[in-house]
């Protein structure tokens, strides 16, 4: 059958999963053991992947002073961000391979390989030696363990949030998709967390020598508990009624492409401000409080970790909301928040109190989460079953390695460059201005059946 082949328009008999005869799928009789499996497996395996990748934004001031020279001062800690930022430009090149993986061969499959090579690349930063032992070759290696690990988590986000849509009950997708934002920020949590503990406990010479490595070398374990996990799951009744009736598209990033490009172009821009305020906000704030605002590092992480409670504890309303308001007005809420409260929020981080910096960045948190527990369920539903992954993989990873991960880069070097702390919070604001267009351009997918083509 060819990959432009239509669906047939007969009744499922795999469980879980009835199809109409326009190909549509309409779940009704996965029971809830096996969804509370499903939720459980995308949250532990996406946790795993985004402590991994978080701990090098927590400890790039540690970080930039082991595998760079002494004399490079701030440039040392630019170029700590520019290689977080190098490590994006994979994320691409990621989401087609990954994205090809998950809707040929499964959801499963990706999703189990994506996070064995993102724990092995991530145990081996912990393994490095630092410039002063090697000198060059320190920088060089570590920009080639990152790249490994942007490849590797251009697969997962996009997987997870397409396993949870296709298992989700009607009505509740997201809600479920909202599992995906909440587990990778309980994993920058529980990376903040082991940062603030270190930095804590630790001399700022134990740190360099040796303390920085530990959050890396935790990543072997976890991410073998997670791979365990996943191999125990079925791939998805969506999936797997494509496979039976031969449907799977046998090419499937030439078929996003050729018939969904316009969808693609809306969804890059629609992951805009997720690509910008996510990496802003939850990873690159610590920095900028230590660097920009005068606190030290304990303030520093204990504010974020004030801020990624909120977010954790809000994902999930929004999530649900957008079930029953619709995907749409979350997202354009999100940005017109963004536009207009983002420039006075900076404000008033730059005030010097604690108390204040707690406070906004909580907001801001908040703010956030009407963009990000929606997203995941939104971009799933604008693509069909048949490059649901692909779909979502190349738009989200395409959206974060250009604007996402070059955003604590931009964040430093507009601060140089402008000689004002608000350089960011300008930035942001302006992803917020182009997500919000991209997002009235697109359909509604909140209510409507999932689509095979």
């Amino acid at each position: 059958m060819s990959e432009e082949s239509t669906p047939a328009a007969v009744t499922a008999e795999q469980p879980g999963q009835q199809m109409t005869g326009t190909g549509q799928h309409v779940t009704d009789t996965v029971d809830g053991k096996t969804r509370r499996r499903v939720v459980a497996a995308s949250f532990i395996g996406n946790f795993v992947e985004w402590f991994d990748y978080a701990v090098y934004g927590y400890l790039a001031a540690t970080i930039s002073v082991v595998f760079f020279p002494a004399s490079a001062g701030d440039a040392a800690l630019l170029a700590t961000f520019g290689l977080f930022a190098i490590s994006f430009i994979v994320r691409p090149v990621g989401g087609f391979i990954w994205g090809h993986i998950g809707d040929k061969v499964g959801r499963r499959t990706a999703l189990s390989l994506s996070i064995l090579i993102m724990s092995m690349s991530t145990f081996a930063i912990g393994l490095l030696p630092s410039y002063a032992a090697v000198g060059a070759l320190a920088p060089l290696l570590l920009l080639a363990v990152r790249i490994v690990q942007g490849f590797s988590a251009a697969g997962e986000y996009a997987g997870a949030s397409a396993f949870l849509v296709e298992y989700a009950p009607e009505g509740k997708r997201g809600l479920f998709a909202a599992v995906v934002p909440a587990s990778t920020a309980t994993g920058l949590l529980f990376g903040s967390l082991m940062a603030a503990m270190l930095y804590g406990v630790l001399s700022a010479d134990s740190m360099e020598s040796w303390g920085w490595r530990i959050p890396f070398f935790l990543a072997a374990p976890m991410g073998i508990i997670g791979r365990f996990i996943r191999t125990r799951l079925e791939d998805t009744p969506a999936f797997r009624n494509l496979a039976k009736e031969d449907d799977v598209v046998k090419a499937p990033v030439r078929a996003m492409f050729r018939d969904h490009w316009r969808t693609l172009l809306i969804a890059v821009g629609a992951v805009l401000l997720n690509a910008v305020g996510f990496y802003m906000l939850l990873s690159y704030m610590p920095t900028y409080m230590t660097q920009e605002l005068g606190f030290d590092s304990t303030q520093a992480f204990t504010a974020t970790t004030f801020a990624l409670i909120a977010y954790i504890g809000f994902i999930f309303l929004t999530g649900h909301a957008s079930d029953r308001f619709g995907r749409k007005k979350m997202l354009i809420s999100a940005s017109v928040l963004f536009i207009v409260f983002t420039i006075p929020a900076f404000m008033l981080l730059d005030t010097g109190s604690f108390a204040v910096v707690v406070l906004v960045q909580v907001a801001l948190g908040a703010m956030l989460t009407l963009n990000d527990g929606t997203l995941p369920s939104f971009l799933a539903e604008m693509f069909p079953t048949s490059i649901r992954y692909s779909g979502f993989a190349v738009s989200f990873n395409l959206s974060n390695a250009l604007f996402g991960g070059t955003a604590p880069f931009m964040a430093t070097l507009l601060i140089g460059v402008l000689n004002t702390s608000l350089a960011p919070g300008w930035y942001l604001m302006a992803a917020a201005a182009i997500a919000l267009s991209a997002v009235l351009c697109a359909k509604e997918t909140c209510g409507a059946p999932l689509r095979d083509k």
